[in-house]
């Protein structure tokens, strides 16, 4: 197998993984609060992490982390995974699925936006017009495409799964200035956080245990939404000759979702979210477009 061919692999593996969890959310839901949701998955995750640098020889890595280190991951872990999980997982409590998913996914227009003060990144034109193309999409999502009677989702809710993505985006920028190996950083961080909601779900008293199929489900967010799909998408960057090519892929995540979203839990899917999400997709994609354009 050519490496092209492996970036292709890991990177369709990370897509399909990450098409599942909305609904693997929503089954969790259905028993769990979301605090303790978010107990078990990162439990999961941190300890599905730290047996892959077991398994790869880089947990000998843990020994050079310096106490400046350890600051950075306590920070980190705090924003992730512990409030942007908290924050989402409170958001897709009180939405459907095909609602929260993409409204969490406008994490990339925040990031646009944030970039221009954290990075000292310029706001271009053609910039401007995808965010106004993908906050049209926010729009039709939240109003259910009533506009006529103004009949808007869970208000709530709606601000949650923004919120969230306006933590992810924050720190995706802090993170690009953290140059340790990607394993070591994301399962320090994930430490951290599960140390965190321990001492909340203890705190609200929500310590109990699930059915073994609730159970289930949140191994497999820990394992495949909050860690092991992380490590997939790296190798598949890693491999690839052309990160863009690779990237891109993405976009197809939130659209196999709806389809898993319609079987698996049962939503009739609105066209306003079907349109919606396409419209924050394209609204994303168009600056990348119109670079690549600019290139040739």
């Amino acid at each position: 197998m050519t490496e092209q061919n492996k970036a292709y692999l890991f990177a369709g593996i990370s897509v399909l993984l990450w098409s599942t969890v909305a609904t693997a959310f929503k089954l969790a839901l259905r028993e769990l609060s979301f605090i303790q949701l978010l107990f078990y998955s990162s439990i999961f995750s941190a300890i599905a992490l730290f047996i892959y640098l077991l398994a790869s020889g880089k947990v000998k890595l843990l020994k050079e982390t310096t106490p400046k280190d350890l600051i950075k991951s306590a920070t980190f872990g705090l924003l992730n995974p512990f409030i942007y999980y908290l924050v989402l997982f409170k958001a897709y409590s009180l939405l459907p699925a095909q609602i929260a998913q993409p409204l969490n996914y406008t994490w990339a227009i925040l990031l646009s936006l944030l970039s221009v003060p954290l990075l000292k990144q310029k706001l271009r034109p053609v910039s401007l017009i995808g965010l106004l193309v993908s906050f049209a999409g926010v729009v039709v999502i939240a109003m259910r495409g009533s506009f006529a009677s103004l009949e808007m989702v869970n208000l709530t809710g709606c601000l949650l799964a923004l919120g969230s993505a306006l933590f992810w985006a924050l720190f995706w920028i802090f993170n690009l200035r953290d140059r340790r190996q990607p394993a070591v950083k994301l399962f320090l961080n994930f430490a951290f956080g599960a140390i965190y909601i321990s001492i909340l779900t203890v705190f609200c008293k929500e310590l109990r245990l699930p059915s073994p199929f609730t159970l289930g489900t949140t191994v497999y967010i820990g394992l495949f939404e909050m860690g092991l799909t992380f490590l997939f998408w790296l190798l598949a960057m890693q491999y690839s000759r052309e990160s863009t090519s690779i990237a891109n892929l993405i976009y197809l995540s939130p659209f196999l979702s709806l389809v898993f979203i319609h079987f698996i839990l049962g939503e009739e899917i609105l066209w306003s979210s079907a349109f919606g999400l396409a419209l924050i997709v394209a609204g994303i994609l168009l600056p990348k477009l119109n670079l690549r354009r600019g290139r040739r």
